[in-house]
């Protein structure tokens, strides 16, 4: 069948080579793709007793649909094949993918014609040694596992450097049960039962709980000059913020930051079973954001935040090593990122005196979705609530303040003006601006709606209910969902006919072909879901709770995010590392052939969930 081919294919040799000379080793180059990059030695070398070389000339056949059965599994070594259905080409296979395995696990024949899109030369592994090789769990489950399973998988493989799993739970933190003291102790005896035990805090026996940590007794006490008598009651917090024991470590960091305390009573069915402290995360962690929360949070002026930017990037770059995912790295990244803003407000607000109304501080886009990992421009809003002629004098003048603060703080202005010094309106205005771009969904509308639909209040205290009143409103408008869903659609991912991957201008950006299409779908089905929250993946859930996502649909999108985001985000850290501007377009070079394959695989389920959203819409229709 392949006259191309010689009767008998040589057998795997080292010093063999293709038309331009290059070696082939065939187990090395096999040790460098998946997922024989999962065998051990042993098996390693008995592929290469086994392995077979073949050669393929430009428009020859491979496989046949009309063969009974395949016996090989064949990786292509150099060169490119096409997998073909009713003479329809389906897939290009490059360098390191392997093909013919699905006959070789049914038994029965091809289920697609390949055939060589160029000169082609392959390794092919006789079925007895693939049946072996099947018995390695890590190396069945390459070709067993669905799209959900691939991405987990490639994410889970990343190395965790720290002393402890961030996916353990809390509990393992206490290795003693809580430390307590009367309701009627004072300060003195509580700080002699602390020092007795070796711990920083103790828990107070009133009802609610109570807590006395020795920052109370720092700050409230000896700050004061109150004497050793002071009853704990007029230095102890009350009510305490208690996390369940079985939250993972992840949680009970993401939960420290955002509450901004130290000592986390942890609960087992209501019950206190022990204090975890942030000393204790420190411990286990060799790195960690409260040092940089802290600086940010203590700084004495705007000055110490000019190396925010490298240090957040330091950080980051721990985190990764350490095996949090880039949606995990997001949520702790913007919680700082929100400190960061706090601070230059609070600033703003001792240059300028104080407001003469409440007023909030909003972020939008990714980092109103909490999804920011390395710095990016800014996407901020101020809502005040008096729409007076001092309101209109003071707020401008606070916005200004805090965009140049922050651009001082390493965040560079918004190319587009997204700013609050461009928006910056009483509460009222903003009300009647969502609700127009309800109403009327015109370009210029649905960009603002795409920025600011995801928006999230960070500092300030008026309360923002209106507008996600406006948000609720929306989902049961289908005219303005269809709209909006067209407009996201407008980001396609870069994938060429046969699901080749299209390197636009030196690469993939990953941010405008993978990461702002599920953006975009999950802002759309979110918000008909009703979802109030404005993370991509919580919107995607609910978009699968409500029905309108199936659950393999919305699950595909939520690892093919977060396998997006993680591959942007080390491409990322290597231009920040070498001193390269910071963009999201990666080469396909720096793409090892399991990466090209899950990109491939991650933008066709993109694509299958757009065509499903225009037909939802009708936005094919759409004037």
């Amino acid at each position: 069948m392949h006259d191309d081919r010689p009767s008998t294919p040589p057998r795997a040799s080292a010093g063999a080579s293709f038309n331009d000379g290059v070696p082939l080793d065939p187990v090395e180059f096999l040790r460098a793709h998946p997922p024989f990059d999962r065998l051990p030695q042993t098996s390693l070398e008995a592929v290469g007793r086994t392995l077979e070389i073949s050669y393929a000339n430009r428009n020859s056949p491979v496989l046949s649909r009309s063969d009974p059965i395949n016996t090989w599994l064949y990786v292509v070594r150099r060169g490119v094949v096409r997998l073909e259905a009713e003479q329809r080409r389906l897939e290009l296979l490059e360098e390191g993918e392997c093909f013919g395995f699905p006959s070789l696990i049914s038994g029965s024949g091809p289920t697609v014609d390949v055939v060589a899109e160029e000169e082609c030369l392959l390794y092919r592994i006789p079925k007895v040694t693939f049946d072996q090789l099947m018995d390695e769990p890590a190396f069945a489950a390459f070709f067993l596992d669905g799209l959900q399973q691939r991405l987990r998988r490639a994410l889970r493989a990343e190395p965790a450097l720290m002393s402890a799993d961030l996916a353990s739970p809390a509990r393992e933190l206490c290795d003693r049960p809580p430390v307590m003291v009367a309701a009627d102790a004072t300060v003195a005896e509580a700080a002699r039962v602390m020092s007795s035990a070796g711990v920083s805090s103790v828990l107070v026996d009133t009802s609610p709980l109570a807590i006395l940590t020795d920052r109370d007794l720092r700050n409230r006490v000896l700050a004061r000059g109150l004497p050793a008598d002071t009853p704990v009651s007029r230095a102890w917090t009350r009510p305490i913020h208690t996390l369940d024991a079985e939250a993972s470590l992840y949680a009970m960091l993401v939960f420290m930051l955002e509450h901004r305390v130290h000592h986390v009573p942890l609960l087992e069915d209501g019950e206190v079973v022990g204090v975890a402290t942030d000393t204790d995360l420190l411990r286990e962690h060799l790195t960690s954001p409260f040092h940089l929360l802290k600086s940010i949070e203590r700084a004495p002026s705007l000055e110490v935040l000019t190396d925010y930017g490298n240090r957040l990037a330091g950080l980051v770059e721990n985190m990764v090593v350490s095996g949090l995912d880039a949606a995990q790295i997001g949520h702790v990244v913007s919680t700082l990122n929100d400190a960061v803003i706090a601070r230059v407000a609070r600033a703003a607000e001792e240059e300028l005196g104080p407001p003469p109304c409440r007023y909030a501080l909003m972020v939008h886009g990714s980092e109103g979705r909490r999804e920011q990992t390395l710095l990016t421009d800014q996407d901020n809003a101020l809502v005040y609530l008096e729409n007076g002629k001092a309101a209109r004098r003071y707020f401008p003048q606070l916005a200004n303040y805090v965009v140049r603060g922050l651009v001082h703080a390493s965040f560079p202005r918004c190319a587009g003006g997204f700013m609050a010094v461009n928006w910056c309106k009483p509460l009222t205005e903003w009300e009647s601006l969502f609700a127009s771009w309800v109403a009327e969904p015109e370009p210029e509308a649905l960009l603002g709606a795409a920025n600011f639909f995801d928006f999230r209040r960070v500092w300030g205290t008026l309360a923002l209910d209106a507008l996600d009143g406006v948000l609720d409103d929306a989902a049961g408008n289908r005219i303005f969902l269809a709209h909006l869903a067209a407009a996201g659609l407008r980001f396609r991912p870069p994938l060429g006919l046969f699901r080749t991957l299209k390197d636009e201008n030196g690469g993939i950006d990953v941010k405008k072909g993978g990461i702002l299409p599920i953006v975009s779908l999950a802002r759309v089905v979110g918000l008909e879901a009703g979802c109030r929250s404005r993370a991509t993946l919580d919107r995607l859930q609910a978009a699968r709770e409500a029905g309108i996502l199936s659950t393999d649909g919305a699950d595909g999108l939520s690892e093919a995010f977060r396998y997006i985001h993680r591959l942007r985000l080390e491409h990322q850290l290597r231009a920040h590392a070498g001193g390269r501007p910071i963009d999201n377009r990666i080469p396909l070079a720096e793409l090892v052939s399991l990466e090209r394959r899950h990109l491939k695989d991650s933008f066709a389920l993109i694509r299958e969930i757009q065509e499903s959203l225009t037909q939802r819409f009708g936005t094919d229709r759409l004037g």
